[in-house]
This record gives structure tokens, C-alpha cells and sequence, in this order.
């Protein structure tokens, strides 16, 4: 039994390191590439900042990228907002005529393609005669994103005791002024979870945005996209690289937050 545990231990071991080396791996032979003194980006070259350089002075790839962040972050919020009232007319209204048509088409986004939803909200800009850009590019990143909120403030309204909110109206609060005061803080995070899930969501589309962009409107995965057809340059690993560093200070700097906050609870704790 021992002998068969080691080869168990063995084989998970190797199962393991063959996994994070399958989804690693290229991201780690990208990032060093990044810093490849090189044209070619199969050729090594040496190392260089050089690519970074150039990036930085790449006024359209700057650009698009600008236009992505301002995408995310309108999108986002908007369907932080839309998604926690969404949320709250499902949670707390109860079975209303029409629920099971409103909650469909609520989720509809989570399991249709990105291909349908695309060209369904391009068919609908047409029919307006609204003009393609930054706007209905973030009202159709809304629109995928705002299902995810829901999802995620819903189930945390469900295993919300109402007892704060209702004593919240028992001393005066009208109901939108005790939703605000005494649900909103403590499904906050729910909400700013939801938030982050919508900004990653709209900062890495490609699909829907393509069919929602416009002249002088492209994001960067459409930047990026529309370069790496003609071959992959060494731009694009600089700046994959940059949105990984990104990514990782974030998550480092979410940790940390998160320790220190669990730290002064406990230390505010009665022994």
C-alpha cells in the first residue's frame, strides 16, 4: 500500500507539473521574448527594452488601449448597477407575471454565442441608425456583463438574513433608503466582485466588440487581433506582458488587502 501511495503521489506530481507547464509555459517563453533584442520573434536575440520602447511611442496601439479601459469601466459599472437591480427584482419580488421571460432573458448572455449575441445587437444599431463607436461598444459589453453581476449578487442576496433591512424600516428608513443603507453595505462585496468579473470580461472581448466597433474605435484585443494576422510582432509580447504584470499586482495587492483586513478583525475581536 505504501509503494502504491508513492506511485500515486508520483503520478499526481507529474500530472501536475505537466498541467501548469501546459498553461504556463507559453506565457512564460512570451514574457521573455518580450525582452528579445530581436526582429524576429523566434530568434533570440538578446536581451532589450527595446520593444517596450517602441511600444510606447505606438500611438495606435496607446490608443486602443485607452479605448479599452474606458470600455471596461463604463461597461462594468453600468452592469454592476443594472445587475444588483436585476438581482433584487429576483430575489425579492417574488414570482411575478412575467419572472420566468425576464430571468431567461436576464441569462440568456451566459450560454448563447458571442457570435449570436454580436450580431444580434449589430442588427439593432442598424435598425436605429446608431453610429458605431465607444458607445455601442459599451452598451453590448453591458449587456454580456450585466447577467454575470446578476449572478453573482443574487446568490448573495439569497443567503442574506433580511433582519438588518427590515429593522432598518422598523426605525423610519423607507424601503429604497433602508436597501441602500443596510443591504447595499453588506452585499457590497458581492457587488464589487461582479465588478471585477465585468471589467475582465469587456477588457479581454473580442467577438462582440468586433461587430460592434467602429472607425477610430477599435479596443486593444481588436488591435492586437488585427496585427498578429500579418505575423505576430514584437510589440504585441511587450504589451501581453505589461497586462500580465498588471494582472499580477493586482492580485498581490488584493491579497495583501485582504490579509490586513482579516488581520485588524481579529485583532478587534474580543479575547
Amino acid at each position: 500500500m505504501a509503494a502504491r501511495a508513492a506511485r500515486l503521489s508520483r503520478f499526481n506530481l507529474v500530472s501536475l507539473t505537466l498541467g501548469l507547464a501546459f498553461l504556463y509555459l507559453p506565457i512564460v517563453i512570451m514574457v521573455i521574448y518580450s525582452f528579445n533584442d530581436s526582429r524576429l520573434v523566434t530568434v533570440w536575440g538578446g536581451w532589450s527594452l527595446r520593444w517596450y520602447r517602441e511600444l510606447l511611442q505606438d500611438e495606435a496601439m496607446l490608443a486602443a488601449a485607452w479605448m479599452s479601459l474606458k470600455v471596461a469601466l463604463a461597461s462594468a459599472t453600468a452592469a454592476a448597477v443594472f445587475g444588483t437591480l436585476a438581482a433584487v427584482a429576483l430575489s425579492r419580488a417574488g414570482h411575478f407575471r412575467g419572472w420566468t421571460l425576464f430571468s431567461g432573458m436576464l441569462y440568456a448572455p451566459l450560454v448563447m454565442p458571442e457570435v449570436i449575441t454580436g450580431l444580434s445587437l449589430l442588427l439593432l444599431f442598424v435598425a436605429l441608425n446608431a453610429e458605431r463607436g465607444f458607445w455601442t461598444v459599451t452598451i453590448a459589453h453591458t449587456t454580456l456583463t450585466m447577467c454575470f453581476v446578476a449572478v453573482v449578487v443574487q446568490s448573495r442576496l439569497h443567503a442574506l438574513d433580511r433582519s438588518v433591512e427590515e429593522a432598518a424600516m422598523d426605525l423610519g428608513c423607507g424601503p429604497v433608503e433602508a436597501f441602500l443603507q443596510a443591504t447595499v453595505p453588506l452585499i457590497w462585496p458581492a457587488i464589487a466582485a461582479g465588478w471585477m468579473l465585468a471589467f475582465a470580461l469587456s477588457l479581454d472581448d473580442l467577438v462582440i466588440a468586433s461587430f460592434t466597433t467602429g472607425p477610430g474605435s477599435a479596443t486593444l484585443p481588436i488591435r492586437i487581433y488585427s496585427e498578429i494576422r500579418l505575423g505576430v510582432k514584437p510589440q504585441i509580447n511587450a504589451v501581453c506582458t505589461l497586462i500580465i504584470a498588471v494582472v499580477a499586482l493586482a492580485i498581490v495587492l488584493a491579497s495583501l488587502a485582504s490579509k490586513l483586513s482579516r488581520a485588524k478583525a481579529d485583532s478587534a475581536a474580543p479575547m
